[in-house]
């Protein structure tokens, strides 16, 4: 038997180890994603390999397909990651106007075209919800590997057709992993929020700070360090001009 074939049975069930493994993997990206730990990424591309695995193994060409985007993108979320920023210096934000009606229209128009062609090659018995996890899975990650808070968002709405359309294939512990995903994501996007806060709050003391210690430069500050004091007992600097009403 081979290594990607070995597994063991619970309830006359086979459970095979890669498949396992590669969900506790899966859920495990989603834990890390959360703490916005480089680790996210390496997690996320063993999983994929190894559902690919499986995925292969039991005639799943569709799933299979979609380890494989999960892997192209778990390799460039690392190589993101890597470039100058990483772990909790990572800097998080939502998504600009133009970036969510970006991330919106690749996930429709990508939804009908996938769906087009699982539909053509008969890779699922349901063209259109597969097609759409399987876009919004790929424009979430693409979203999370720019660290836009948006991506938890695009996750819960993949979850919310996923857990059903899991219970309805048959795969009851798939579609009970999306549920564990479901609430970890909720989390998640909670705790970015949070966090994106918490960094707008410090830049906006600090920015004070700044213009506090700055020096004050310009006429105003020539004018404030010459003004003549008018106050009674004062003198008058010798051979400036007086100004109405002043005394000798």
């Amino acid at each position: 038997m081979s290594w990607w074939e070995a597994g063991f049975e619970v309830l006359g069930q086979k459970v095979l180890w890669t498949d396992l493994v590669g969900n506790a993997a899966a859920l495990g990206t989603v834990a890390l994603a959360i703490r916005k730990t480089i680790w996210t990424w390496p997690v996320q591309l063993t999983g994929s390999v190894l559902l690919f695995v499986a995925s292969i193994g039991a005639g799943l060409s569709g799933n299979a397909l979609k380890q494989v985007m999960f892997g192209v993108l778990a390799a460039w979320g690392w190589w993101k990651w890597s470039r100058g920023r990483t772990g909790e210096d990572l800097p998080v934000r939502p998504a600009t106007g133009r970036e969510r009606l970006a991330l919106i229209g690749a996930m429709a128009a990508g939804t009908a075209l996938v769906a087009a062609f699982f539909e053509a090659t008969g890779w699922s018995w349901a063209p259109l919800p597969d097609a759409y996890i399987f876009v919004g899975s790929a424009v979430a990650t693409y979203a999370q590997g720019r660290a836009l808070t948006d991506f938890w968002l695009v996750w819960i709405a993949v979850d919310l057709v996923g857990v059903p359309l899991a219970f309805a294939s048959g795969l009851v512990v798939s579609g009970a992993v999306y549920g564990v995903f479901l609430v970890m994501v909720l989390v998640g996007y909670r705790d970015w929020l949070r966090q994106y806060r918490a960094h707008r709050r410090e830049d906006a003391g600090s920015a004070r700070s700044a213009a506090e210690r700055a020096p004050v430069n310009g006429p105003e500050a020539r004018g404030a360090g010459s003004a003549r004091s008018t106050r009674r007992g004062e003198p008058v600097p010798q051979g400036a001009p007086r100004m109405s009403g002043e005394q000798a």
